[in-house]
């Protein structure tokens, strides 16, 4: 994580500083109280919007993202068609916010619709990654059980601490590479148990771990990147899908995948547009979702809910597809959960150490005598 999203931590505004001065007659200080009751109400129902919201869109996604690409009712072998249409939708919903931001005060932080070129240009290395990453994840959808999606993508954090050691040359604590240890005992032991059970496709795991690696260095480049859209995270999200309709064109014309699309039965279909539509309207609310759990609760608290989300997303999976699933499956499931869960502890305790020491420092050197 970093140092911005614990800066959102130390000022989350889930904190109530609530002030009742004993000096006031009792009927002043009982209204207070009843102020303050009121507004940690207001404030728990902001925070279960929040995470209700996020695990909503966040299921819903993964689960019509697999209707999509593995159904029997689509029959559709065309993953790459299908993603390409989910950033078409992207840059569509931008460009309709971005027109009504001077009009509608809902959507006024979402920037103007304008495609600059040089820009897109910057933004390209990015965007290289960022095909790759929703490529990957989404043939891992395809090839793996909706049960084992997780397990099948859980060497993100390992990735992300090998690229950010190698590209960045940020070293990682010793607690926090046994939290990865932890991780990757699980995934392994996913794999074995997935393989006893006949449901595991090598292909799948081995798109999960490219997966894996792309979700990593797809946030390395953008926290590079973001500057050159002067830090708007909704400009980037709109060069970054209007650099991947392009990409995935020549794409989607090497791999095959136009001859299934033109023959494609159900071309003309009404609901099966609807249901493509919706996943790229579900792929786009995910940035909103996550941001708005962040600001409503702190970064680390955002990770506990998603890592619970990936949980329920998991149980829910084997019950709707009547799944029988082995002891070891399951507590290899509790590695990887564990594993992450505490990796983010580890790295919020030791960064938030980190921006105390700093500000002590600086407090420190600013009461010597010049």
């Amino acid at each position: 994580m970093s140092n911005s999203s614990y800066s959102l931590l130390s000022n989350s505004s889930d904190k109530l500083d609530v002030e009742i001065s004993i000096k006031e007659p009792p009927t002043s200080s009982s209204a207070a109280m009843n102020s303050a009751n009121e507004a940690l109400k207001k404030r728990y129902v902001q925070i279960a919007v929040a995470v209700i919201l996020y695990w909503f869109v966040s299921i819903t996604m993964v689960f019509l993202n697999k209707y999509l690409l593995s159904s029997k009712d689509v029959k559709l072998d065309a993953p790459l068609f299908i993603t390409w249409y989910q950033c078409v939708v992207t840059v569509g919903i931008c460009a309709v916010l971005g027109n009504l931001n001077k009009r509608v005060a809902l959507f006024s932080k979402f920037p103007t619709f304008k495609i600059d070129l040089k820009i897109a240009r910057d933004v390209l290395p990015l965007s290289v990654m960022f095909v790759a990453m929703i490529i990957f994840n989404n043939l891992t959808l395809k090839h793996l059980t909706v049960s084992f999606y997780m397990v099948g993508r859980s060497l993100t954090t390992v990735a992300n601490v090998a690229f950010t050691y190698l590209m960045l040359g940020q070293k990682t604590s010793y607690k926090a590479l046994g939290c990865c240890g932890l991780i990757v005992a699980g995934f392994f032991l996913g794999i074995d148990q997935e393989n006893a059970l006949g449901t595991l496709s090598m292909f799948g795991a081995l798109c999960g771990v490219a997966s894996s690696a792309f979700v990593a260095l797809n946030a390395i480049y953008t926290t590079r990147c973001l500057p050159c859209v002067d830090n708007n995270v909704w400009r980037l999200c709109l060069y970054n899908n209007f650099n991947a309709c392009i990409l995935f064109l020549p794409l989607m014309l090497i791999f095959g995948e136009l001859t299934p699309v033109f023959t494609f039965p159900k071309l003309f279909n009404i609901p099966f547009w609807f249901a493509m539509t919706m996943a790229g309207v579900l792929g786009f609310s995910m940035g909103y979702v996550t941001g708005y759990q962040i600001q409503m609760t702190s970064p680390l608290t955002h990770n506990v809910s998603g890592t619970a989300k990936s949980y329920v997303q998991t149980l829910l999976a084997v019950v709707a597809y009547s799944e029988v699933k082995t002891s070891l499956w399951w507590i290899s499931n509790i590695f990887v959960l564990g594993g992450s869960g505490l990796f983010a502890h580890v790295r919020a305790t030791e960064m938030k150490r980190t921006h105390n020491t700093n500000n002590n420092n600086e407090n420190n050197s600013s009461t010597l005598p010049k």
